[in-house]
């Protein structure tokens, strides 16, 4: 399992991602060269202004934030870059390439119920996933590299649709049980809404 994620919220100038893009492209060179790879980079429906994007980048060794965004220009702010390390998913770094809908959900729990959360979501995707009513996925589960009293997971669950995403918010009992027992571990929660942007040319 690859040991950590970078996840950075990339804002550029302009009203669109035109210059962004072309500033990822320079990057990634400098990226792969550091071991550093893309696990994904969207675009953003809700949530995220035109003129932003969303990386994951994926290293074998653990990275602090500075050492992902530092190899970009000085023209791209920075909104935010954390670093996670997987949990239950992803398996491995595999590139996300299906299309749909990508929803980024940060929730933001106790250190000591982090073990709690990780369960209960893995057990509620046994019925969560499969469903006649919508198609879904859980991409990865993340845990926030800190040492502090409250940590965020981020959850990146793939979509077909803005349709699945709404009737999945009614799942299976068993599920929506498990679904519930989180919330009440979760202090706040934040979602964005995606799709993968066109990948970088390097």
């Amino acid at each position: 399992m690859t040991d950590s994620y970078c996840f950075m919220h990339l804002r550029g100038q302009g009203n669109n991602t035109d210059q962004l893009r072309a500033a990822l492209s320079a990057a990634l060179p400098a990226w792969r060269e550091h071991g550093m790879s893309p696990w994904g980079i969207w675009r953003g429906l809700f949530g995220v202004a035109s003129n932003e994007q969303l990386v994951m980048l994926a290293a074998e060794d653990l990275h602090g934030p500075d050492e992902f965004s530092q190899l970009l220009t000085p023209s791209i702010e920075l909104v935010r870059a954390t670093t996670f390390v997987p949990t239950v998913r992803p398996l491995d770094a595999s590139p996300c390439a299906q299309p749909g809908i990508y929803v980024f959900r940060f929730f933001t729990v106790l250190a000591t119920d982090v073990a709690e959360f990780i369960e209960l979501s893995q057990d509620a995707w046994t019925t969560f996933e499969g469903a006649d009513a919508y198609a879904a996925a859980p991409k990865g589960l993340f845990r926030e590299v800190a040492d502090a009293e409250f940590l965020d997971m981020l959850l990146v669950t793939w979509y077909d649709s803005l349709q699945s995403w709404q009737t999945s918010r009614q799942p299976a009992a068993e599920a929506k049980a498990r679904f519930i027992r989180r919330h009440q571990l979760t202090r706040s929660t934040v979602a964005l809404a995606t799709v993968l942007a066109p990948a970088p040319t390097s």
